[in-house]
Parts: C-alpha cells; sequence; structure tokens
C-alpha cells in the first residue's frame, strides 16, 4: 500500500478532508491492520475461543491477546504454539505470545423509552392543565392527560 499523502502546510483555509490529516490516515490503517490480523490469527482458533478472545497488537514480535477471564488467558496460551505458525504464515514477524486479562465490557442495557403514565400522574396533569393560561401548553398536558388514560 503506497504511503498516506503528505498533508500541506500551506493550504490552511477551510475544512479539510480527512484523507489529508496525516495521523489519522496512519491511525486508520493501523487499525485495519490488526483488525485483520485479528481475523485471521482467531480464525485458526476453535469456535469457542475465537469467539472469546481478541488480539490487541503485534509489538516487538509479540502478539498480545485479551481474554475475558484467567481461564480463557490459560487456554490461549496452550495454542501459542498454533498461533504463532498461523501468524508466520501469513507474514507477521512474531516470537512471542503475550495474553492480557480484560473482561468484555458489559453490554448496554438501553431503557424502555414508553413507561405508561398512571392514572395518578393523568389526574395532576389535568390539575396542572386547569391552571395554565397558554392554551399551547394546556393543550399539552391535556393529550398527556389522555394517553395515560388510554394506557389503562
Amino acid at each position: 500500500m503506497p504511503p498516506p499523502p503528505k498533508p500541506s502546510r500551506h493550504a490552511t483555509r477551510g475544512l479539510k478532508s480527512i484523507v489529508e490529516v496525516g495521523p489519522v490516515v496512519s491511525l486508520a490503517t493501523r487499525a485495519r491492520e490488526l483488525d485483520q490480523l485479528d481475523r485471521q490469527l482467531r480464525a485458526t482458533l476453535p469456535a469457542p475461543m475465537r469467539d472469546q478472545i481478541r488480539f490487541a497488537d503485534l509489538r516487538d514480535g509479540r502478539l498480545v491477546f485479551l481474554a475475558p477471564s484467567s481461564a480463557w488467558a490459560s487456554r490461549v496460551r496452550l495454542y501459542q504454539t498454533q498461533i504463532l505458525e498461523a501468524a508466520r504464515a501469513i507474514g507477521a514477524k512474531a516470537h512471542s505470545v503475550a495474553v492480557k486479562v480484560a473482561p468484555l465490557p458489559p453490554e448496554e442495557v438501553i431503557p424502555d423509552r414508553h413507561k405508561p403514565l398512571s392514572t395518578e400522574a393523568a389526574r395532576h396533569l389535568r390539575s396542572a392543565a386547569a391552571s395554565l393560561s397558554d392554551p399551547t401548553l394546556r393543550d399539552l398536558f391535556l393529550y398527556l392527560a389522555l394517553q395515560a388514560e388510554n394506557e389503562d
């Protein structure tokens, strides 16, 4: 792959395209390379392990993997010879494997945005609407109260 174009220091007016920002281009290139290496290396492993671990980095000849627990880290270490052979077969210059335990972040639970209003809430909305002088706001409060009553 040809090296990314060097950004010009003279063209400083207006917005730059992201492909003109050297550090971003090199970071994106590195991320693509690591992602490809991750897919290739994990494809050589048994299915349960392949789904649990992630390849993190190749630095100074050391392949670094992330495992969600020490049990999975131990399993990766058992396969280090196979991993190194696979890495060399795809052209990665690696001589050792390191595994770090890094639990996967918990999945984000998206709360249910639709929570029904209680009958008591509808009563309070009607009461508040009666005290409002702004007709638009009063209609909105009554609309909300009606929604609460219709859900019951």
